[in-house]
């Protein structure tokens, strides 16, 4: 009966240990707690080549990517933070923590991290990429598309240029500059990869599609039924359809897909 009790006892142990594994990350406006997913190993390799050597920041950088990767963005941000203690020159340690103050919503933390990124790098693709993000989601449309459109040249590779694009659509759409938000997408037709959402959402914006027809049942993942989503509802907001537009952001923040800039960009257009 004692062995029995013990072997319980382990087995409960081990089916609650992914459970302890996941931190609190973020509570919405609803009261929803999202949580971290649980470590499937990246973290902890990258925790023990660090180990081994603790002033390195490149291996600072990769243990904070791995923790970003499991969704542990808080502790990615005390990970960057360290390395920024170790290498405060180092700008692309800031794009990343400003990168994750954005998924957890502490959105002056994050356009600090980035802007100090742009000021030790001024072309930096990720600090004026979520720069962007975080004027746009906070109702600064002229300047996200200020940064957006020095963010677009320097686009890595086309699936980040659909995106600049993508977002460069929305906010001169916001900020009423109907005309330059026509050219965007009108001049930067090619070249972009097939599937992506922004591709897709691009497609809309063209109107080479339907809106009813941008999102599909084959769209499983939270994180592209978000952006999808948000994508709908602002292509509304823009044609002054504000009901058809709540319900599109309401879909957005209905999903799984919390830290997809589309469930951040919903949650405040709902606010407003």
């Amino acid at each position: 009966m004692r062995a029995r009790t013990a072997i319980t006892a382990t087995l409960a142990a081990l089916s609650a240990a992914p459970a302890a594994a996941q931190t609190p990350q973020y509570r919405s406006a609803a009261g929803i707690l999202y949580v971290s997913l649980p470590d499937t190993g990246e973290i902890a390799a990258a925790e023990a080549a660090l180990a081994a050597d603790p002033g390195n920041t490149e291996l600072i950088l990769a243990l904070g990517l791995a923790q970003a990767g499991r969704q542990q963005y808080r502790e990615a941000i005390a990970t960057f933070t360290k390395g920024i203690a170790l290498a405060p020159g180092n700008a692309v340690l800031y794009r990343w923590r400003g990168h994750r103050h954005l998924s957890v919503r502490q959105l002056d933390s994050a356009r600090a991290d980035l802007e100090q990124g742009l000021r030790l790098d001024s072309l930096c693709y990720g600090c004026l990429y979520h720069l962007g993000i975080v004027k746009h989601v906070t109702g600064d449309f002229n300047g996200a598309a200020e940064a957006f459109a020095r963010a677009l040249p320097i686009a890595p590779n086309p699936g980040e240029r659909a995106g600049s694009i993508d977002w460069s659509w929305m906010s001169l759409s916001r900020a009423g500059r109907a005309a330059e938000a026509r050219a965007m997408v009108e001049q930067h037709a090619d070249s972009l990869p097939e599937g992506n959402a922004y591709t897709r959402r691009l497609s809309l914006y063209r109107g080479e599609v339907e809106p009813e027809r941008v999102l599909t049942p084959a769209d499983t993942s939270g994180i592209d039924r978000a952006t999808l989503s948000y994508g709908i509802g602002n292509w509304y907001l823009v044609r002054g359809d504000t009901a058809r537009a709540r319900e599109w952001f309401e879909r957005a923040v209905a999903t799984t897909g919390w830290p997809a800039f589309g469930f951040i960009a919903a949650e405040m257009e709902l606010k407003r």
